[in-house]
């Protein structure tokens, strides 16, 4: 009667197997980095285009209720126009804004004076508890996006024609306080997107 000796894995055998197990593993780690990888920027690029959108829609019902209500300054000495666009004021926009719901029945009116400021990288916006502000009157400043290299903002009149401030320099009187333009384009410029805008029409 014959026996047969087992036969088992010799070392080069081993080693062999060892190392096509090491090279499948770093294969699917390297997979898997990549593909959590890929879902962190997909994720920053949705939540990205997600602030970009709230943004630009805050910014589009702003404006598509503006009201011709002029204020009186901080110091009381006179009254702003209802839509402010000027390089030399306080804001690089600020307007009267109506629709300010009051669900609360609060003592105060719907109108609302909003202001937009770019500063530094930053798109801000600003609003006040009153119209007619004081300088012990602080405004509610939130920061709505990041990233902003620039804004731009211009003015259609009834003419048809475009203007990068407002009220037009040629408009004096009583009227220069509640004019309103046909529409406005409010334009932002982005580190990362380049140039998002918007093309709104007002109430006016």
């Amino acid at each position: 009667m014959r026996m047969h000796s087992a036969r088992g894995f010799t070392l080069i055998e081993l080693l062999v197997a060892l190392a096509i197990v090491a090279v499948i593993g770093v294969m699917a780690l390297t997979g898997l980095t990549q593909v959590i990888k890929q879902q962190t920027i997909a994720r920053e690029h949705t939540e990205r285009w997600q602030a970009i959108q709230l943004a630009m829609r805050l910014v589009t019902q702003d404006l598509a209720q503006l009201q011709p209500r002029e204020t009186r300054d901080e110091l009381g000495a006179t009254y702003l126009p209802s839509l402010l666009a000027d390089p030399n004021a306080q804001f690089a926009l600020e307007f009267s804004r109506g629709g300010w719901s009051n669900p609360g029945g609060f003592p105060r009116g719907t109108v609302l004076r909003v202001a937009y400021n770019w500063e530094t990288d930053k798109l801000v916006r600003l609003h006040w508890p009153v119209m007619d502000r004081t300088v012990s009157t602080p405004p509610v400043r939130t920061e709505l996006l990041s990233g902003v290299k620039n804004v731009q903002v211009r003015f259609l009149d009834t003419a048809g024609q475009w203007h990068l401030e407002w009220p037009p320099v040629d408009v004096q009187g009583p009227q220069r306080l509640v004019l309103r333009p046909r529409a406005v384009e409010f334009a932002i410029e982005l580190s990362d997107y380049g140039r998002v805008w918007r093309l709104v029409e007002t109430s006016g």
